[in-house]
C-alpha cells in the first residue's frame, strides 16, 4: 500500500506505529525520528497511564481518527511503544507525515 518505513507498517486497514515517547515535554509534537522509531514529545507525566492516554489522544487528533481507535499494543510502561491506529486513512497518514517532516 504505502512504502515501507522503519517506524510504521500496515496491518490490513490498521496503521502500526513504532514510537519513542518523551513525557513531561514542554509541548505535544512529533519530533522526527529516533533510530527505527518516530519520536513523540508529550506534556503528560508518565504516571498511572496518563502519558499513554495523552499520547493516544494526541496521535488520534494528528491522524484525524476517533480517540478510541488508537491503542497501545506494546510498551505500556516504557518509552518505546507500538501503537495500533485502527482504520487509518493512508492519505491522512501521508499528510501527517509531511507535516511532521519524516
Amino acid at each position: 500500500m504505502a512504502e515501507a518505513a522503519d517506524f510504521f507498517r500496515w496491518d490490513g486497514d490498521d496503521l502500526i506505529l513504532r514510537l519513542r515517547v518523551q513525557p513531561k515535554a514542554s509541548g505535544d509534537r512529533v519530533a522526527g525520528r529516533h533510530g527505527g522509531a518516530l519520536k513523540v514529545r508529550i506534556t503528560a507525566p508518565p504516571v498511572e497511564g496518563a502519558a499513554n492516554k495523552h499520547l493516544t489522544q494526541f496521535l488520534a487528533k494528528e491522524l484525524g481518527l476517533p480517540k478510541s481507535t488508537v491503542t497501545v499494543e506494546r510498551g505500556e510502561k516504557g518509552k518505546d511503544k507500538e501503537l495500533r491506529c485502527a482504520g487509518a486513512d493512508p492519505a491522512a497518514f501521508q499528510s501527517a507525515r509531511e507535516q511532521w517532516e519524516v
